[in-house]
């Protein structure tokens, strides 16, 4: 895949050393509220299952989890979650996609504009940068080899990517659940399974001083409470990360 970045392995390893952090735990239940509004059930509600399983493997209580799915499906009488996608650039011209899940935009918009004004970028208009991605299901498998690819291939994926001993699996939105499942029968190990926006192209930063501004700024607007996650168009070198 020509849009495949490297930065979203080690942004999810980032993410998962910075789990502990008291705003992780109501970014995973807005994830959930959100997926819930489609249904309560997860075993009818594919997203619901997907936003359910990042919570419980972040450790997530279960008091919690179902706090959030009856937030989501109004049984609460809570002001309604809605889904957000901001489009804006960062240091560099950085591509930058913000995911958000929030009940008050008029606290949540401010937030993200304050974010990209104080780092080097700036918020666009609607469109102006969403082109440059793809909306696509993301499966990861901790394996690599002709037979994850053959099987991956024929259960549905779009392609496969074998990066750091583990396999990246892209499939559509539609086909996610249907390749996930035929996987795990299959005996792999699914690690993570999600819906991403993968970057169409992508170039690698080579200057470490814009790599820490890009960097800084992404984990600013993660620090948000409403943004559930970010996608950018650029590659960042592993020794860049700190």
């Amino acid at each position: 895949m020509s849009g495949h970045s490297k930065w979203s392995t080690i942004k999810r390893q980032k993410e998962s050393k910075d789990s502990a952090r008291g705003a992780e735990f109501t970014k995973l239940g807005n994830a959930i509220a959100i997926a819930a509004r489609s249904g309560p059930d997860p075993d009818l509600n594919f997203n619901l299952r997907l936003a359910i399983d990042r919570a419980k493997a972040a450790n997530m209580p279960n008091a919690n989890i179902q706090r959030s799915i009856d937030r989501g499906s109004g049984n609460l009488g809570s002001e309604q979650i809605q889904e957000v996608l901001y489009e804006g650039y960062g240091p560099g011209g950085v591509a930058i996609l913000v995911e958000a899940a929030t009940d008050n935009i008029n606290r949540t918009f401010p937030e993200i504009r304050l974010a990209f004004s104080k780092n080097g970028g700036h918020l666009a208009e609607k469109g102006a940068v969403a082109y440059q991605f793809e909306h696509l299901g993301v499966i990861r498998i901790d394996a690599v080899g002709d037979d994850v690819m053959l099987k991956a291939l024929d259960a549905g994926a779009n392609d496969v990517i074998e990066e750091d001993n583990e396999s990246i699996i892209y499939t559509s939105l539609n086909d996610l659940a249907k390749v996930r499942d035929k996987l795990r029968d299959g005996g792999f190990n699914i690690t993570e399974s999600r819906l991403e926006y993968v970057a169409n192209n992508t170039a690698e930063i080579t200057d470490k001083e814009l790599a820490v501004k890009v960097m800084r700024l992404i984990d600013v607007l993660e620090d948000i409470d409403g943004v559930t996650n970010t996608f950018i168009d650029f590659d960042i070198p592993d020794e860049f990360v700190t």
